[in-house]
């Protein structure tokens, strides 16, 4: 897509970007960063990452081996 752009229309594509990341509103990575912690803890019991997915319920496991005779 940004091949097909004039130098001009890419120009405009950044101004806009830039226009929209103005409003963004902007916070200490001191506050966030605990709040992250703080949420990413309170999860952890959820997190199949690191309790694991059953095995009734593992869509990617196994239904049945291959047998070669």
């Amino acid at each position: 897509m940004a091949q097909d752009m004039t130098e001009k229309e890419l120009l405009k594509m950044e101004i806009d970007q830039l226009k929209k990341e103005v409003k963004t509103e902007r916070q200490k990575v001191s506050k966030t960063a605990k709040d992250l912690k703080d949420y990413i803890e309170s999860m952890s019991a959820e997190d199949p990452l690191l309790k694991g997915i059953p095995e009734d319920k593992n869509p990617f496991k196994e239904k049945g081996g291959c047998i070669i005779s």
